[in-house]
């Protein structure tokens, strides 16, 4: 065994330790992201896109995460059942016709810890954490709880998952002895679990909620977006060419709530460059237009309202998140190509998925709201890594243990001045707008 797992086993026992003697485990509540928890379906089509794909079946079988459904020829089918199509007079989307797709596991944390039902390695996602939790304690399905929901879909179309969610977290609370909850979330399930904490009243999250805890929350959107509607993304596998995922990613709104959002990026601050135009959050609509994808606009109208609404949770918040890796900031087109081509990427600071910018957002919050709000950086920790890395496990078993952060956000006042400035001057009215937006739309 090498020094690294003695330290972290180490840790984890001392933590084991303490926590017992304090004798009080707040339970965990999973909130996965965008891919973060399994997906079924169920076939009943007239028609298919290939020969060798399946019609019918007879009960539900895993549609995602299936590595099986992801080799040449199979994944047409696999596309074909699982994309969304867009209807801008309903406003919603809705599955192939045929296609019944659900989302297993809820209340358990089987469906987030594994996205991948055969326990393949690529498949692993709230795991580690998980077993870290294990063994300082905590019981699976019992103070170790998951709350999956259709990541296909923005918060716009799971209303019913927010009642499901809370309904989970009061019964969680109960059933470990009226101790409240920790939410422990992933990427999309940052700003997920915002929204949710947002329309909760301050007395029911001061009694059922502990902290927030939110690996590398993708609070402000991300330009690998952009990416994904022009050249689709190939989910880092060498297998999976992006161009043939990319009909699936684009239909899905919730790509769309993943876009830069206004509240960190300035309207003309230049995303696509091109030799005819260059785009930016001022004329968005005519990208989607230049890439012959005019739903991808349409959905962004419905789901900004919930993204520009960035108002405090109003409880403890923990962001843990990785900097330092290359992270796409602009496409940038040679001349006499056009959106249709493969652009060059230029990157700069994030954890390889999100920018730094939209992962620090929750230090908008630190003078905001009463309860505290921690930041701590990874360096060199991406995306997905942070789900594994033994400094964030750490991190998360020492507020167990102590009921306080193992590390603390060393505020730089200048450096959060200057940043709240740049923030601050369009959260008011975006907010604003938000606020009348949804009143329509909730």
């Amino acid at each position: 065994m090498d020094l690294t797992k003695i330290a972290k086993l180490s840790c984890i026992v001392l933590c084991a330790v303490a926590a017992a003697v304090n004798g009080k485990l707040h339970p965990v509540v999973f909130i996965p992201g965008d891919g973060g928890n399994q997906l079924e379906a169920k076939l009943n089509k007239s028609d298919v896109v290939h020969y060798i794909c399946q019609k019918t079946t007879t009960d539900y079988f895993n549609i995602w995460l299936n590595m099986e459904l992801l080799v040449p020829l199979v994944i047409d089918c696999w596309i074909d059942n699982i994309k969304l199509t867009y209807d801008n007079v309903t406003r919603t989307t809705r599955n192939p016709p045929g296609v019944d797709i659900r989302v297993p596991g809820f209340g358990t944390s089987e469906t987030v810890e594994w996205i991948d039902p055969s326990h393949a390695v690529t498949g692993s996602y709230f795991k580690d954490i998980a077993n870290t939790l294990v063994s300082m304690g905590y019981t699976r399905n019992v103070s170790i709880r998951g709350a999956p929901y259709d990541f296909r879909r923005g918060p716009n179309e799971n209303q019913d998952y927010f009642v499901q969610l809370k309904k989970l977290i009061e019964d969680t609370y109960e059933a470990n002895n009226q101790t409240s909850v920790m939410l422990i979330v992933h990427s999309m399930g940052g700003p997920m679990s915002l929204f949710f904490l947002n329309q909760q009243a301050q007395s029911w999250k001061d009694k059922y909620i502990k902290r927030l805890v939110a690996l590398s929350g993708a609070w402000g959107g991300s330009v690998k977006a952009i990416k994904v509607y022009a050249m689709g993304d190939d989910l880092g596998s060498y297998v999976l060419r992006p161009s043939v995922m990319r009909p699936q990613q684009i239909s899905q709104p919730s790509t769309a709530w993943l876009l830069p959002s206004p509240l960190f990026w300035k309207p003309d601050e230049v995303l696509v460059v091109t030799d005819k135009k260059n785009y930016s959050l001022a004329n968005l609509q005519q990208f989607f237009q230049g890439i012959s994808f005019p739903d991808g606009w349409e959905m962004r109208k419905d789901i900004e309202p919930y993204q520009q609404h960035f108002k405090p949770p109003g409880v403890e918040v923990h962001c843990l998140y990785g900097s330092g890796v290359n992270t796409v900031e602009q496409l940038q087109y040679k001349p006499g190509t056009w959106l249709d081509g493969t652009p060059s990427l230029i990157y700069g600071d994030g954890d390889g998925t999100v920018n730094i910018r939209s992962l620090e957002g929750c230090k908008h919050w630190q003078p905001l709201q009463k309860p505290k709000v921690f930041c701590q950086p990874f360096p060199n920790t991406d995306h997905m890594g942070i789900l594994r890395s033994n400094q964030s496990q750490e991190y998360i078993a020492g507020l167990i243990r102590a009921d306080e952060p193992a590390f603390k956000y060393a505020r730089n006042e200048q450096d959060q001045k200057l940043w709240l400035g740049k923030f601050a001057h369009r959260r008011k009215e975006s907010e604003n707008r938000a606020d009348e937006k949804l009143r329509h739309s909730v």
